[in-house]
């Protein structure tokens, strides 16, 4: 089973922008199918992007879409989350997920979770 564990959150300005990683151990990344969930307080869990490692399809959540890039780096066993023009409702945890079927959006079919990456988006 592969083990995750984000990095890159902080605290950012309103405009500013943010990469955030995915490290994996325990197995390869291009077995798997992968994506990024944010969840801010109070609200439901949020589907942000998708990426498949094998074939590097990539889909994104409409509130990131043509802000955001999703990408991978095998050599390194990793994954990318880059979010431009981020705006105070991004403010979350930010969680990347491995799936060995595809699952897109449901996050109930993603069975390895990383602790997740805190963002703040000061005003």
């Amino acid at each position: 089973e592969v083990q995750l564990v984000e990095s890159g959150g902080g605290l950012v300005q309103s405009g500013g922008s943010l990469r955030l990683s995915c490290t994996a151990s325990g197995s390869a990344l291009r077995d798997y199918h992968l994506a990024w969930f944010r969840q801010a307080p109070g609200k439901e869990r949020e589907a942000v992007s998708y990426i498949g490692v094998s074939d590097c399809t990539t889909y994104y959540g409409d509130s990131v879409k043509g802000r955001s890039t999703v990408s991978s780096d095998n050599a390194k066993n990793m994954i990318y989350l880059e979010i431009r023009n981020l705006k105070p409702a991004a403010t979350a945890i930010y969680s990347c997920a491995a799936s060995e079927d595809i699952s897109m959006w449901n996050a109930l079919g993603y069975e390895c979770w990383g602790r997740g990456a805190q963002v703040a988006v000061s005003a």
